[in-house]
């Protein structure tokens, strides 16, 4: 009889996406709530919370354990946005943390290095506009944040994280291994984001990230400074503490975690942000970074069913331009336009049945191709954000869907980022925080300046190279951004905040139909075209084309899929691990007990590692 193979006890071996459907429950708080795609991030907003904080800063306190817990999707090398409901003004506010291009890139700079298309490739540190998270997150706590708690304290949880080490999640892992080729071509210094072996790592490996916790704590002591000055932003000129091999010759030993080698800390010089984009043929320099700083920004909304039978209805908010947030509330003045000219109910539809998916994805496929041509940075360019919302122009749009067959439609393209994160925060005060992070694709560029432990973004790639485009490619210009948070309200009352890459109408309408916060986000779901670029999928050399594929998520019937075929669709169906195109969202809502007092309802997406949590 052979023996037992314990290998097969490990929780790398044949790990497989949902093997057993699990049921998640709705998660209830009286007090905070943290939702997220890591339940390790979680803790650190609840530890910042539990500190006396209110949701903002257990926002930027869970975004920073999201680098550290995910950074195969998120980080300081890359964007957040943000949008914050003060329960005392009863007002939605918001921060756009996203970064401008290096003032010297120019499309004629672009062509002379021989790139040819529409975007920047992905990989080419042209495409690394300068990072704007670090300033976000500042500004969101210096705005929102309770005045009670340093940045020291905020961000003292991930900083412990990242110097004792965390182990690795399942659907982490996996996409940490997918990127391995990606970290090892990037940069000299990808062994700052492998394992002491070289090697990515699997589920239950702890990874520490010493050099990131000394990033983190830049941020924590000086400020923007601290990231967008010094050694950070340029080593090459600034002598700093950073980690070093145990054989160099260097002053000042200390321990690390006993999972990594022995190491010491000492004053060398290093290659930062600067240097390396200028290494792969960028023009980024020390004068962008000092520049860089985060915006407080009036947030823009769509009211659906608002007057109807007297009733107030629902306002979705989303940030406005440079992020594609208008995408979703142009879709969703669509389908009540569409619900007006043919007297259709979509909430009466069953869910997920063939006319509802095809009016929706017409919906979103008309208002993708609108955003993705006008949106781009107002202070560059005239985004017509106001006339895109007007009823007389969404109607308009809305008689162009077929209830009985696709259409052909022109002009733009949406290219649909899941490799995000997403995050919600409640407190006890009624405040909610709605935030997110990306590096855009994956783990970016995936190059890692030296002694910094972070990955830099190609959110550049979101520029369109085309001559007379409102969205072409300038010096200090923000580029279009397919991260979003959202928030819905009824009246001036918060109703929930949310985010899902890609599908805040579908989530919605979901919760509007009677879903409960996680059932909104269990239901299957549609994502227009196969996302990224870097998707890996058959078909991604047409991603971002709307006349491109729609997949389909395992859960949707086959006969509907095949109905949607009938009527002109490309249809494709994702299983297993390649569900993640249709993103990782967060639900986390408000309630009245009959007692008066608040309650918070916290769904967490099954299609990522996390979980919600309340605060007790």
């Amino acid at each position: 009889m052979p023996p037992l193979d314990f290998s097969k006890l490990h929780p790398s071996y044949q790990p497989q996406f949902s093997h057993f459907p699990s049921r998640r429950s709705t998660i209830y708080s009286a007090k905070g709530a943290i939702a997220t795609s890591q339940p390790l991030a979680c803790q650190a907003g609840l530890e910042i919370l539990n500190k006396g904080g209110n949701a903002a800063d257990a926002a930027v306190a869970t975004a920073a354990a999201l680098n550290v817990t995910e950074p195969t999707c998120t980080g300081i090398g890359g964007d957040v946005f943000c949008l914050f409901y003060d329960a005392k003004a009863k007002k939605v506010r918001g921060i756009n943390g996203s970064g401008r291009a290096p003032k010297a890139l120019s499309l004629e700079y672009l062509r002379s290095q021989g790139i040819t298309g529409d975007a920047i490739p992905l990989t080419n540190l042209n495409s690394v506009t300068v990072p704007g998270a670090a300033a976000g997150w500042l500004k969101t706590v210096e705005e929102f944040g309770s005045g009670k708690l340093s940045m020291e304290e905020i961000l003292a949880p991930a900083i412990r994280m990242a110097r004792e080490g965390i182990p690795e999640h399942e659907l982490n892992a996996n996409q940490w291994k997918i990127s391995e080729k990606l970290l090892k071509n990037a940069s000299p210094n990808w062994s700052e984001m492998m394992m002491p072996d070289g090697n990515p790592p699997l589920p239950s490996h702890i990874m520490t990230h010493p050099e990131l916790a000394s990033t983190f704590e830049a941020v924590a002591t000086q400020g923007r400074e601290g990231f967008y000055k010094g050694r950070i932003a340029q080593g090459e000129s600034a002598r700093s503490a950073v980690f070093v091999d145990e054989d160099k010759d260097e002053e000042e030993e200390e321990e690390v975690d006993s999972s990594r080698k022995r190491k010491k800390t000492a004053l060398i010089p290093t290659i930062a942000v600067v240097d390396l984009v200028k290494a792969g043929g960028g023009v980024m320099t020390l004068e962008d970074l000092a520049e860089c700083d985060a915006e407080v920004i009036e947030p823009i909304k769509y009211d659906f069913k608002v007057g109807e039978a007297g009733d107030h209805g629902v306002s979705l908010w989303e940030c406005p331009p440079n992020g594609q947030g208008l995408t979703a509330l142009v879709a969703l003045g669509i389908v009540e336009a569409v619900e007006a000219q043919h007297g259709i109910d979509l909430l009466e539809l069953d869910h997920n049945s063939t006319l509802y998916l095809h009016i929706l994805i017409e919906a979103l496929r008309l208002a993708f191709a609108d955003t993705r041509y006008y949106v781009t940075d107002p202070d560059v360019e005239h985004v017509p954000v106001k006339e895109m919302l007007s009823k007389e122009y969404l109607q308009k749009r809305a008689a162009l869907i077929d209830l009985k067959k696709s259409s052909t439609i022109r002009h733009g393209n949406p290219i649909n980022s899941s490799d995000t994160v997403y995050l919600a925060t409640a407190d006890k005060d009624g405040n909610s925080c709605s935030f997110i992070a990306s590096n855009y694709a994956g783990f970016g560029t995936g190059a890692i300046p030296k002694g910094c432990g972070f990955t830099l973004q190609n959110r550049g790639t979101g520029f369109t190279l085309r001559e007379g485009h409102p969205n072409n490619v300038k010096g200090g210009k923000r580029p279009y951004h397919t991260i979003i948070p959202a928030m819905v309200t009824q009246g001036e009352e918060l109703l929930m905040s949310f985010g899902v890459m890609g599908g805040h109408v579908q989530v919605l309408l979901n919760k509007l139909r009677g879903f409960s916060a996680q059932a909104s986000l269990d239901a299957p779901r549609f994502c227009i075209s196969a996302g990224l670029p870097d998707a890996g999928t058959a078909n991604a050399a047409s991603a971002g084309d709307i006349d491109s594929e729609i997949w389909f998520e395992d859960g949707i019937a086959p006969e509907v899929v095949n109905e949607l075929r009938a009527m002109g669709h490309q249809c494709e169906v994702a299983s297993g691990y390649q569900r993640k195109i249709a993103g990782k969202g967060q639900v986390i809502q408000l309630v009245q007990d009959p007692s008066g007092r608040r309650v918070w309802a916290c769904g967490s997406d099954l299609r990522g590692d996390g979980c919600a949590v309340g605060q007790i």
